[in-house]
């Protein structure tokens, strides 16, 4: 079996800790360096203390030998990445935030031009993606959605890019827009929420969270309720390790791991 090299940018970040860990714990795999905007120092100690990786603080520096980067930081970190690596034939894992699609027709593009494999996914989470397919059989069957979702405090977008999918997900299933009732009289500006394709949508932050989302379909006398919630981010590792290992087979743009589910 041979190993696949990963590189994580975003390595001092908790997310690039966890991978950088869930790596190191893989008889396939082995996390062969690290990046960070924030690094001051030139190498990152794996999280269970056994052992040390060389650091540097930009992703172009710590992509030698690697068949794979894993991208946890931002919208303008995650396009760095791609254009970085694609060229030199690295194929790329982005679980970052805030992705436009403007970044995902460019991914799109890079991976085409050189032949690598992009994958990019809103939720790393099994139980969300499962949920995501599951608004889109449920939403036909109802005329209003409402969804919230809940995030740690420092989370730098709202709405989540996994609620984003679900609102998307929901609308496509429907084929319509969702009924979005507003109120004669709002006593608290943007108390409804913002809407999406008639799904209005809710967002929290506070300490305490990782990632909750909830879903309520509602129709004449009933209602439908999908929520997942992720109580800490080794949720997030198993999708990220499968990733990891389809990247590499992988040639063009994913996005979302639906597609490696087959939902």
């Amino acid at each position: 079996m041979s190993t696949i090299n990963v590189a994580v940018n975003g390595a001092l970040g908790k997310m690039g800790q966890q991978v950088l860990s869930a790596v190191s714990g893989e008889s396939d795999m082995r996390a062969l360096a690290g990046s960070d905007a924030a690094a001051v120092s030139d190498t990152v100690s794996l999280p269970d203390g056994s052992s040390s990786l060389p650091l540097s603080s930009s992703p172009r520096d710590a992509l030698d030998g690697v068949q794979v980067v894993v991208d946890f930081t931002n919208a303008e970190g995650a396009s760095e990445v791609m254009r970085t690596a694609a060229p030199r034939k690295v194929n790329v894992v982005i679980g970052s935030t805030g992705i436009q699609d403007a970044a995902i027709h460019e991914a799109g593009a890079l991976a085409e031009e050189h032949g690598v494999g992009i994958i990019i996914a809103p939720n790393f989470a099994l139980g969300a993606v499962v949920m995501t397919h599951l608004a889109r059989v449920a939403a036909p069957f109802f005329d209003y959605a409402d969804l919230t979702e809940m995030h740690h405090e420092n989370k730098i977008d709202a709405p989540s890019g996994t609620a984003l999918a679900i609102a998307r997900a929901a609308s496509e299933g429907k084929g319509a827009s969702f009924e979005a009732p507003q109120p004669e009289k709002e006593l608290v500006a943007g108390t409804r929420g913002g809407v999406l394709d008639g799904v209005t949508i809710h967002s929290a932050r506070m300490p305490g969270r990782v990632a909750h989302h909830e879903l309520v379909f509602g129709a004449l006398g009933q209602t439908l309720t999908l929520r997942h919630d992720s109580v800490s981010r080794e949720s997030f590792m198993p999708g990220v390790l499968m990733a990891i290992r389809e990247v590499v087979k992988r040639p063009g743009l994913t996005v979302g791991l639906d597609k490696l589910l087959a939902l």
